[in-house]
């Protein structure tokens, strides 16, 4: 039953990467008329969310994002809730009884589909797994088959130039990163020699960032490779290079690179644009033994359209980057077609469009997987605004004393990490990191990470 009228809010938060933990510092310096008790639960035992398990191990400046969430995390006034499952530790109902609301910021990190024939061919993966994998997941395997000499990657977005870099790159010039152990094992063993990367539009509608495609071309020991016929521009490109001054910087790169000799190195990244992928062939071993795409042009809108002319490129194994996807939560409405928890402005609307009392999400949960740390921090302040304003709307709970939710979690025997773990579990990975010159070594398995966060081992 809503209630209104209260002066301590108990408001659960599911999901500690930026989105969550951002949502949590925007309510707290809040001007509101009431005080505010938070609680941030997160299925992993480590906070951060996809900055911790999303982000490429070579790229410690975007990390640094984790530096701003550790301080706000740090002050003490969130309590941390990790290793707890929402569904299975926790469920709705709980909730409902030991808080008044409750913000889902839970993310996307499923992968979109790709409905073409053969995309469910052995050696066809999603990229969200394979990134998954090289950034430590504890709950991907620790395995990864890499086997191809010859890869597809799938998309134009930075997902996909991420994981084509870290198909392509050396593995002596990750060493240095924080890169676990046995996915330095398993780069170390890839006999790969091309990595191609398939856009179906055109250079100048590429959506990853000039950063992110200027270190493409700076891989020790690849040869990164472009097409000519792929930059014979039409009107509408060459608008948008004077007009924007992000497409300048790419188109620049792009110009770079085509005016450079190749140097004969044993791994090549090639590029294509104007090629949408069709289907993936099937070896006689019933794998993925090709890739077999549609040459594309310009639809004069600023989109692609196809010219009937196929085209098939030998690969062994191929990487989806086509976007993420969010999953569906138990109890909470959700959008199967979008991947998102339906919402108006972070109140979330049942399946008839009317607003959910005590229910909110924020970030990719939210929106769906677009936008960047900018994004995340309106989306919260968003969510935020319409809590604050909702108080009437908010749920009357049973228990709302703080010392409930840890005795029914301590009932249930969850073996949750808090605060204090994630100290202990990252002066650990440091450790580890020390004598091989590393900022860190991520510990990988989840039981591992648990024991060292409650000081088991």
């Amino acid at each position: 039953m809503p209630r209104g009228d209260v002066t301590r809010l108990r408001l659960a938060i599911v999901g500690a990467g930026p989105a969550g933990i951002y949502a949590a510092d925007i309510l707290l310096r809040h001007e509101r008329a009431f005080d505010v008790s938070i609680d941030l639960f997160d299925q992993l035992p480590a906070p951060y969310g996809l900055v911790r398990y999303g982000v490429a191990p070579d790229h410690p400046r975007i990390k640094g994002i984790i530096t701003a969430l550790r301080e706000v995390l740090d002050r003490g006034d969130i309590r941390v809730f990790g290793n707890v499952r929402f569904g299975e530790d926790l469920s709705l109902e709980d909730l409902q009884r030991h808080y008044h609301a409750v913000i889902f910021a839970t993310g996307a990190v499923r992968d979109a589909d790709l409905a073409i024939p053969g995309i469910d061919l052995p050696g066809s993966y999603g990229a969200a797994d394979f990134v998954s994998w090289y950034d430590g997941h504890p709950d991907v395997p620790r395995e990864w088959p890499l086997t191809a000499r010859s890869i597809a990657v799938i998309g134009n977005g930075n997902v996909a130039l991420d994981v084509a870099r870290m198909l392509a790159k050396h593995p002596d010039d990750l060493a240095p990163t924080e890169i676990p152990a046995n996915v330095e094992a398993g780069l170390r063993a890839s006999p790969v020699t091309d990595v191609h990367v398939f856009g179906r539009r055109g250079p100048t509608q590429v959506r990853f960032t000039p950063l992110e495609l200027r270190e493409l071309g700076e891989l020790p020991g690849v040869d990164l490779v472009v097409e000519e016929e792929d930059f014979d521009y039409d009107e509408a490109a060459r608008a948008a290079i004077e007009s924007n001054k992000q497409i300048l910087v790419i188109d620049r790169i792009f110009r770079k690179w085509r005016e450079e000799p190749q140097t004969g190195s044993d791994r090549r990244l090639r590029l294509h644009f104007w090629a949408r992928p069709v289907e993936l062939v099937a070896g006689e071993d019933g794998a993925v033994a090709a890739i077999r795409v549609e040459r594309t042009e310009p639809d004069g809108v600023g989109g692609a359209r196809g010219t009937g002319e196929l085209r098939e490129v030998p690969v062994q194994a191929v990487y989806r980057a086509v976007g993420y996807f969010g999953s569906p939560l138990p109890g909470v409405p959700f959008d199967e077609r979008r991947g998102v928890i339906p919402n108006h402005e972070g109140r979330v609307l049942d399946d008839s469009g009317e607003v959910v009392p005590g229910l909110y999400a924020t970030g990719w949960i939210k929106r769906g997987p677009v936008g960047l740390i900018g994004h995340t921090k309106s989306d919260a302040m968003e969510t935020v605004g319409h809590l604050v304003r909702d108080q009437a709307n908010w749920w009357a709970p049973a228990e709302p004393a703080e010392q409930a939710i840890v005795d029914l979690l301590a009932e249930r025997g969850v073996a949750w990490t808090d605060l204090e773990g994630w100290h202990r579990l990252d002066a650990h990975e440091i450790a580890l990191g020390e004598p091989e010159g590393r900022a860190r070594v991520k510990l990988v398995p989840r039981e591992a990470m648990v024991r060292v966060s409650r000081g088991e081992d």
